[in-house]
């Protein structure tokens, strides 16, 4: 199952992941994985991330591999060597409007250069942020897959996005009448208002738990509408690919299938991690290849291996996340006063609009006990024996990464669906506890030291370990999505 047939032509897909760090993360793993069952791949990050990968991960990191080759497409955007993500709305709108004729143009020069080396491209995998990639597709009668690389909960929560139109939440309004001005509803209480009417979601959520998208004042704001666009697009794919598992999201995701055609079948492949380690050989080149936008450092795992076992608090607020520096400065003292170690990583366009600034006297306070860093291998940091919780924007890589590690959360969510996937960590899934909104030093040293040593803490690590080895169908959903789409010979709709 999921192999290639003898005496066919080798299958070619080409994989599009949203310029992302966390799109472009997963995207990889899957292409590895599609790569090692015998496809051959072309893997497209746009110009800008194209220079930031050669920068972060040297000149001839990009050359690819017999069978697996790089390509860029412009993103539309005014050129910029920036070593940061760039700003996600824009990001969002030039793909979308751009990016459509120059991924046919590279499909068609691919074709048109086709050899025994390089065939002809088979199949498109996009990310669903791409759904453009469908049009692309269909220009050519090849299949297509959308992977939509957040969470399930996250999807339904932007599905739900035309409900909050309906019942008059989007856009915020305030009430004239008791004169409360539109923008005190993201502070007077309004979003802690119980939401009861998303069947297939959490029984605990309220408003502030949705996708953050939606509080807006403006009714044609782009960044309410555009996942509106990319997730009804989902039932126009030949195939839906999920970094998921069943048990961990099934009530999010018999919603999901009520809500997508059988046409477009639905594989949820998650853990990625488990799948792309049990696949891809360790150590081979394509094993190799990697993702992060920024430049690695790994001296941190050294300072990981002379600290005790669980003894370790891990930081980090993903690609996206910016704070102010007033936000910074009371993590650095929570994280202090808590008394932990601690691994933190402050990427250098974390601080919004400046640099990050650290009191002197937090680094005298923490010296021997708290290592900074710009960059990591996260995956691997969270399967250190030495971490004992890992404080998180609730990204849905991160939250998978630290199931897989069995490493409990604490939740600071920064926008989008964060805000859901904290919430399902924090209640339906009992992994996490939530920092809040407003950080407070002792706020922060007091979740620190429950999650490191409280009996909620224990509790939480308890839950994280039975998920660590939940989740074993993820070969043979698979084998499924290669055989009876990828692999279909062109049948797409």
């Amino acid at each position: 199952m999921g192999s290639i047939p003898e005496n066919s032509g080798k299958p070619h897909a080409l994989c599009l992941p949203f310029p992302a760090q966390g799109h472009v993360t997963p995207m990889l793993k899957l292409s590895k994985i599609l790569h090692h069952r015998g496809f051959h791949i072309t893997f497209v990050n746009t110009e800008f991330n194209h220079r930031r990968l050669l920068r972060s991960r040297g000149a001839a990191s990009l050359d690819g591999l017999p069978g697996f080759r790089f390509a860029a497409i412009p993103d539309g955007l005014p050129p910029s060597d920036a070593d940061a993500t760039q700003d996600v709305p824009s990001l969002c709108r030039s793909t979308k409007e751009t990016c459509l004729p120059h991924l046919v143009r590279l499909i068609a020069d691919l074709n048109a250069n086709a050899s025994a080396e390089q065939p002809p491209v088979t199949c498109v995998v996009g990310d669903d942020a791409m759904s453009f990639a469908l049009d692309a597709a269909r220009e050519f009668a090849v299949p297509c897959a959308l992977f939509w690389t957040a969470s399930v909960c996250g999807y339904l929560g932007y599905r739900y996005y035309p409900t909050f139109i309906d019942k008059g939440i989007f856009p915020l309004k305030g009430n004239f009448t008791h004169g409360v001005r539109a923008e005190e509803q993201l502070t007077n209480g309004f979003l802690d208002t119980p939401v009861d009417w998303t069947p297939g979601m959490s029984n605990h959520m309220r408003l502030k738990d949705f996708p953050s998208f939606f509080r807006s004042t403006d009714p044609d704001d782009f960044m309410f509408h555009f996942p509106v666009h990319v997730t009804e697009r989902l039932a126009e794919a030949d195939a839906v690919i999920l970094n998921t598992f069943d048990e961990l999201e099934p009530e999010a995701l018999a919603a999901m299938r009520a809500m997508i055609p059988a046409t477009a079948s639905i594989h949820t492949i998650g853990p990625l991690a488990f799948l792309a380690e049990q696949t891809v050989p360790k150590g081979s080149p394509i094993d190799a290849l990697g993702s992060n936008l920024w430049k690695e450092d790994a001296t941190c795992f050294g300072w990981l291996d002379g600290k005790p076992p669980r003894s370790v608090v891990f930081v980090n607020y993903g690609s996206v996340t910016v704070m102010s520096n007033e936000e910074l400065v009371e993590f650095a003292w929570g994280l202090a006063n808590s008394g932990h170690d601690f691994l933190w990583i402050i990427r250098p366009d974390l601080v919004n609009g400046d640099a990050a600034v650290l009191p002197p006297e937090f680094l005298d306070a923490v010296e021997g006990r708290g290592l900074l860093a710009s960059w990591c291998p996260q995956e691997a940091v969270l399967r250190h024996e030495a971490v004992g919780v890992f404080l998180t924007h609730s990204g849905w890589n991160s939250t998978m990464e630290s199931l897989s590690g069995g490493v409990p959360m604490l939740c600071w969510p920064f926008f989008a669906e964060q805000q859901t996937n904290c919430r399902y960590a924090c209640v339906e899934w009992g992994v996490a506890m939530e920092i809040g909104h407003d950080v407070r030093r002792n706020a922060v040293e007091a979740k620190i030291r429950e999650a490191m040593g409280g009996e909620k803490g224990r509790e939480m690590r308890r839950r994280a370990e039975e998920w660590r080895d939940t989740g074993v169908r993820s070969h043979a959903n698979l084998d499924a999505l290669v055989d009876d789409v990828l692999l279909s010979g062109g049948k797409a709709r």
